[in-house]
């Protein structure tokens, strides 16, 4: 079987496209993975061909086409944003999925996948790694970013409301260059990308879907990649030299304020801990020199998670899950779309504490990094830990794999390889 796997994001969208690539491989399959350029080294690393799409992802990249020249404060910049990955998703997936089989696309930017896929004639699936950002009567869809948010009505309305959004930032380009290659126009832009069964590639007990009979959400686990680097030296002799300390991360967010790094080592500091910094994408800078903090960069999360008492980060899904699988207490300081909802499974499961949803100040972060350092909270995260699972890339590879093995059917309602 030929897959092209495909998404658009940060490290944390594109982790999990390399952990189904990667067990695919295992399994004997042929796989090419379409990503942003920040990542194809990274991808080809792994041993898996990888093809750049669309704008460099990482801020302040100096490339034209980074996405850091968007500005997805308001509707109009969300469009503008819209127009030019569609047209690098027409340009680069046809050439990316020749003599493919299945295209396998996720996230809330690659709306132009199952286009490619119905021109090309082959399997199309769509997956997400929330339940927030897939529509279901049993919660609110996850906020967009720089769009207004009407929180009345109850869960359909609100429901109907995200449908418009997706017409209004995506319906335009996506219809012009459905027309470009002879496609008919797309009414329900949303539905259309999702399909009829869309693929939740998250942790049943961290993640899981309201609807637990629902036929309709394919279930497959989180979509995990085994790291097995060692830590840097400087980071062992730093974790052996006391007690564990406190991780503070913000991954591919941007800084929410200037004295983050401060606000980090003072909450740290006051309960008594020592510190680590990871400079993630906002390029966190170390506040002094003080030998109870050290800076790393992009290491082993599965490894360091175990060795430090508790992980404050911004509630990505990848973060989360690795802390959980971890066992390590988290502090979730959420600032868009779906961090929030893992912010609330968080506290939800008492493997941590939700910070208020505003700036951070040194006393509100002692205050929440308290609460999660209590004894009960670490102990609740280790017993959830032991529930997690790590084989939901290996479910989803063997899904592929059955579905191919059934005669690889072009895209249909049938068809689907779900």
């Amino acid at each position: 079987m030929r897959v092209l796997l495909s998404t658009i994001g940060s490290r944390g969208e594109v982790q999990p496209v390399a952990a189904l690539a990667w067990r695919l491989k295992a399994l004997g399959q042929d796989v090419r993975v379409c990503v942003p350029p920040d990542f194809c080294e990274w991808i080809e690393d792994l041993g898996i061909s990888a093809v750049p799409l669309g704008a460099v992802m990482r801020p302040g990249a100096t490339s034209e086409a980074a996405t850091d020249k968007w500005d997805l404060s308001s509707p109009e910049g969300w469009r503008q944003a819209a127009e030019d990955a569609v047209a690098a998703q027409f340009a680069t997936l046809p050439g990316a999925a020749r003599e493919a089989d299945v295209l396998v696309a996720g996230g809330a930017v690659l709306v132009a996948a199952r286009s490619v896929a119905e021109l090309m004639g082959i399997g199309y699936v769509h997956f997400h790694y929330c339940p927030t950002t897939l529509p279901s009567p049993h919660h609110a869809p996850a906020p967009w970013p720089g769009w207004p948010q009407d929180e009345t009505g109850d869960h359909r309305q609100q429901w109907a409301l995200d449908a418009r959004r997706w017409n209004d930032t995506w319906r335009a380009a996506l219809n012009a260059h459905r027309a470009s290659v002879g496609l008919p126009p797309v009414d329900d832009v949303r539905n259309h990308v999702l399909g009829d069964r869309p693929w939740l590639a998250a942790d049943p007990v961290l993640g899981p879907w309201p609807e637990p009979d629902d036929p309709t959400v394919i279930r497959t686990g989180a979509w995990i990649l085994p790291d097995e680097r060692p830590l840097p030296i400087e980071l062992a002799t730093f974790l052996d030299a006391g007690e564990p300390p406190v991780y503070f991360g913000l991954g591919s967010m941007r800084s929410p304020g200037d004295d983050i790094s401060q606000v980090m080592t003072t909450a740290a500091r006051a309960l008594g801990r020592r510190a680590i910094i990871s400079r993630g994408w906002a390029d966190l800078p170390l506040p002094d020199d003080g030998d109870d903090c050290l800076l790393i960069g992009e290491v082993n999360h599965q490894e360091l998670f175990r060795r430090v008492a508790a992980v404050v980060h911004h509630g990505g899904a990848g973060t989360t899950t690795a802390a959980a699988g971890a066992g390590a207490p988290q502090v979730v300081i959420p600032q868009v779309y779906d961090q929030h909802y893992w912010a609330r499974r968080v506290g939800h499961l008492g493997i941590g504490v939700a910070h208020p949803q505003r700036m951070p100040t040194a006393d509100s972060l002692t205050k929440t990094l308290s609460q999660a350092l209590e004894p009960d909270v670490a102990a609740r995260a280790r017993v959830v830990a032991t529930s997690l699972r790590a084989d939901g890339a290996q479910v989803a590879a063997q899904r592929l794999v059955a579905w191919s093995s059934q005669g690889s059917p072009t895209l249909s309602s049938s068809g689907d390889p779900t």
